[in-house]
């Protein structure tokens, strides 16, 4: 399947945005930059983790990370989980994905047309489910709009049963936008033996001290215990910086063997 109805839309009515990158603060981290856009006439100053602002633009999302900034989580991440998956003998079209951070459905129109069965996008701005609706209609079986660290119970129950055979979160872990005990949680909502694929920041997974994420620990606690085995790993240029440096990430392929204990990444008490 390629090109989804909508996937090119910017491009073909030709939209787009005179984009203009304030001077960086060489001491800032990468959720502080921003950019200012003129939309019909008016510039509006808008910081890159504020996703439902960008969501609400159609075309900004890609004209801004991946023309301009030469984004590449998406390819990188579905190809190194699909190339793992043929080398281990696994047929993409036996798989169901749960995409956590799915936003306007990048990554699962990556996942479609590499073969996987079928996509299930989480997120939790609303404005990102309008967005993938909007640009990639056909790319997702459903979307839910949900707080992972409180999900409904009927939302939850209805994804333990689906049944996932693998999730995916692309450039979505750290920084706030989703904390270690969201990332146990959608553990925990796919089968055992499931295949996992993320990206994060490198320092993220390096333990440093200065790391506050706690992604560090949660990761290697899993793979510590057999409950997580990884089985590729690969260190990549995630996008340009404003500043014109590289931003490093790593790109994760593992097998889920085991639920992961929800007090490991801050819950109160295991509640699975």
């Amino acid at each position: 399947m390629t090109n989804p109805t909508g996937t090119n839309e910017r491009e073909q009515v030709g939209l787009r945005y005179e984009i203009d990158f304030p001077e960086a603060d060489s001491k800032a981290d990468q959720d502080s930059e921003c950019c200012e856009v003129r939309i019909d006439g008016d510039v509006r100053r808008i910081r890159f983790h504020d996703y439902h602002e960008i969501y609400s633009v159609p075309g900004l999302y890609e004209q801004l990370f991946y023309d301009e900034l030469k984004c590449q989580s998406p390819k990188v991440l579905t190809e190194l989980l699909t190339d793992t998956m043929a080398e281990t003998g696994v047929d993409p079209g036996t798989i169901d994905a749960l995409d956590i951070g799915a936003g306007n459905g990048m990554v699962a129109e990556e996942l479609v047309n590499r073969g996987i069965r079928s996509v299930v996008g989480v997120d939790i701005i609303e404005e990102a489910a309008e967005a993938a609706e909007r640009d990639r209609p056909e790319v997702y079986e459903d979307y839910h709009v949900a707080d992972l660290t409180d999900l409904p119970r009927d939302v939850e129950r209805a994804m333990v049963e689906r049944g996932f055979t693998c999730m995916t979160t692309c450039a979505a872990l750290g920084f706030g936008d989703i904390p270690p005990l969201a990332f146990a949680v959608s553990l925990n909502l796919i089968k055992d033996d499931a295949w996992v694929a993320f990206t994060i920041k490198d320092r993220f997974l390096d333990g440093a001290e200065e790391e506050a994420s706690g992604f560090s620990t949660l990761v290697n606690r899993l793979c510590d215990t057999g409950r997580l085995e990884v089985l590729a790993k690969k260190k990549y240029r995630h996008r340009m910086a404003v500043d014109g440096t590289e931003l490093n990430y790593v790109a994760v392929v593992a097998r889920k063997r085991q639920d992961a204990p929800l007090e490991w990444a801050g819950a109160r008490k295991f509640t699975r």
